[in-house]
């Protein structure tokens, strides 16, 4: 372990996070870690220290989740991909980034269902549930998970999956990150990794309102091969996504939108050129939730004047087909997730404010938001009581710890 202070050279490139309103949260200390054993040290000099401390695998928490002031563990060389291809087994360490994933799966022929982000990082997508471009197809991220391990907050590791601490491998499947312990890897059951066609449709701004809602009367029932997703900005409308078939836009057709098609393309290929990189660095804020019934003309027409950007993810297929208790990950039965995103942190709230009459009330757990009053049914819904029960059994000093976090703040 390489224990690096605020005077190292290293300490400001490693400190910041993927979103730049966090920038100046700044950790006591950063524990670079390359090993389980690493991680190990770095939890006792943790509890030597009586530092709190926060494990960082990408840095994309909208929460500031993986920043502290205490110990930050740098698990990014934790990055090796190993994969036993006759099993179909990618066994993933806890630093890799979407797009290396991507790329080392893909010369094997295989893939996961992931998200499109190239720098975010596998576990913490894993761990909150994993939305992406296959999962109307094969489920969350963690749907694929069969083993992890986990460095526990005493330094005892555990490697657990159905059969060994089926309870705390029950947990990891989408209750969030940084909640039981350390995760130095994770193994997956992979899927083949298909050409596909990339589609983006595209209309003026004015368009927003009847694209909004032909597309959340498709979108979610579509074939499990076809996933479109829908986002509005102050210019234009846009339906995206990937199809393993032939492309169908359903009712977007008669909408006369521009169409750009591109077919036959790698896994990797498709999810770079679907990839956007804010050129602006911009500060984002983000509130989100999940719907089970279409919102209605005049909600839309007044999202459409709340002044921030509306982000459209379709639920449905291989997400709803596992029941509620079958994994920590409580929404199946969404039919899709409204993200509002913005500059303007007034604006996305008062966007929020207008679609939550109409909501669920479910909250993805890899979009947090700190202003969450019953956040335990929020992000958890029936599945709390027993996280909160395991929480007390694998960390019952509660060492990982957060405002919304299953054991509560300290």
């Amino acid at each position: 372990m390489d224990l690096i202070g605020p005077d190292h050279t290293l300490y400001d490139v490693l400190r910041k996070p993927a979103l730049p309103q966090y920038d100046d949260i700044r950790p006591a200390a950063i524990a670079r870690c390359s090993s389980t054993s690493d991680v190990i040290e770095a939890l006792s000099y943790a509890r030597s220290t009586n530092l709190p401390v926060t494990p960082r695998g990408g840095g994309h928490c909208f929460a500031a989740r993986s920043s502290t002031t205490g110990l930050m563990l740098d698990l990014s060389a934790l990055s090796t991909i190993t994969v036993e291809p006759t099993e179909a087994l990618a066994t993933i360490g806890a630093g890799a980034r979407l797009a290396s994933v991507y790329r080392g799966l893909h010369e094997y022929g295989l893939t996961i269902p992931a998200g499109c982000g190239p720098t975010v990082g596998i576990v913490g997508l894993t761990l909150g549930g994993g939305l992406g471009l296959l999962g109307r197809r094969y489920g969350l991220t963690c749907d694929r998970l069969v083993a992890a391990t986990v460095v526990l907050a005493d330094g005892n590791v555990v490697t657990c999956d159905a059969e060994r601490d089926a309870d705390l491998f029950w947990a990891l499947r989408g209750a969030g990150g940084g909640q039981f312990g350390v995760v130095t890897s994770l193994v997956f059951t992979a899927v083949p990794s298909p050409a596909a066609t990339r589609f983006k449709l595209t209309w003026p701004r004015r368009h927003a309102a009847e694209v909004i809602a032909a597309w959340q009367s498709w979108a979610p029932d579509a074939p499990d091969d076809l996933t479109a997703s829908l986002t509005v900005n102050a210019d234009q409308v846009q339906v995206f996504g990937a199809t393993l078939t032939t492309f169908d836009p359903g009712p977007l057709a008669t909408l006369a939108p521009e169409i750009d098609l591109r077919s036959d393309l790698s896994w990797p290929a498709l999810k770079a050129s679907l990839s956007e990189v804010d050129p602006d660095n911009r500060i984002i804020h983000s509130k989100s939730e999940f719907f089970r019934n279409p919102l209605p003309p005049d909600a839309i027409a007044q999202l459409l004047n709340a002044g921030c950007e509306l982000n459209f993810t379709p639920m449905g297929g291989a997400y709803n087909r596992i029941p509620v208790d079958a994994t920590a990950f409580a929404h199946r039965s969404e039919r899709f997730l409204l993200e509002h995103a913005g500059s303007d942190r007034n604006a996305v709230r008062r966007s929020w404010s207008i679609a939550h009459a109409y909501a669920s009330g479910a909250v993805y757990p890899n979009f947090p938001d700190p202003d969450l009053i019953d956040w335990p049914t929020a992000y958890h819904g029936s599945n709390y009581p027993r996280l909160r029960d395991l929480k007390a059994k694998y960390d019952p000093a509660n060492v990982f710890h957060f405002p919304q976090s299953l054991g509560g703040p300290r």
